[in-house]
């Protein structure tokens, strides 16, 4: 079994334990070390998995503390719908800015640790380095020293997970750049650990700078593909009709 999928399989072993009662809500999981002996793989392996439920909304890591099962979640928190993959990452990029500069003075020695963890996955360019880009924003929003600006970053990521306009534009986006985003999240990682607020929070503008013309460009590309698909419907017509008429 390839570690990718090994850390899926732990990770589905562990939402059936929560689901099942045994890891109830609120309650803290077991450590590394205890849960990587009772399902039989390594260290590494379950902190991966880890840092996949916790995207997924399943867990909390509070740092210095250990990780808890979150409450299940509202079913729904606002129409998705509608949500203009432009304007929440225009949000985005005011909010986690902030995030970034406080979290350059309040992130503890243990978070800085799981930052650099996230990096290290985020370089296998694979489902699991998805995760782990998630997991990164999250672990600096809870290192801001603010549960106001934790949740609302949580809720900006809910969005762009979830709502379907958001998805398709960054879907088109995360398919390239990948060097680039790994060099951004770097630079974003090293003023946090220098502490220095500004160079964290330019880094961070500047990486969804960086994703806004991404965005733009593929915007421009899907438009450009539709344009000529229907050049070629309405060619294709002609064609017929031409046909039909010399018959």
């Amino acid at each position: 079994m390839t570690m990718d999928r090994r850390y899926q399989q732990v990770a589905k072993q562990i939402i059936e334990l929560i689901e099942s009662g045994e890891f109830a809500p609120g309650s803290r999981l077991p450590g590394e070390r205890e849960l990587a002996e009772r399902l039989g793989v390594s260290r590494v392996t379950v902190r991966e998995a880890e840092i996949a439920l916790e995207a997924q909304g399943y867990i909390a890591v509070k740092t210095g503390s250990g990780v808890y099962v979150r409450p299940r979640r509202p079913a729904d928190l606002s129409p998705l719908t509608e949500v203009d993959a432009f304007e929440l990452t225009t949000v985005r990029a005011v909010v986690e800015a902030e995030s970034a500069a406080l979290a350059a003075l309040n992130m503890t020695p243990e978070a800085m640790v799981l930052l650099e963890d996230t990096m290290r996955v985020m370089a296998g360019n694979d489902e699991a380095a998805e995760e782990a880009d998630e997991r990164f924003h999250l672990l600096i929003a809870e290192s801001s020293g603010s549960p106001i600006i934790e949740h609302f970053v949580r809720t900006l990521w809910r969005m762009r997970n979830e709502a379907p306009r958001v998805v398709q534009v960054y879907s088109n986006v995360c398919k390239s750049g990948f060097e680039d985003r790994i060099e951004e999240h770097r630079a974003v990682y090293d003023a946090i650990r220098n502490r220095d607020p500004n160079a964290a929070r330019l880094a961070m503008r500047e990486h969804f700078s960086r994703l806004f013309e991404a965005m733009l460009a593929a915007e421009e590309t899907e438009a450009i593909v539709q344009l000529r698909r229907k050049a070629l419907q309405h060619r294709d017509r002609f064609k017929l009709s031409v046909q039909h008429g010399a018959a």
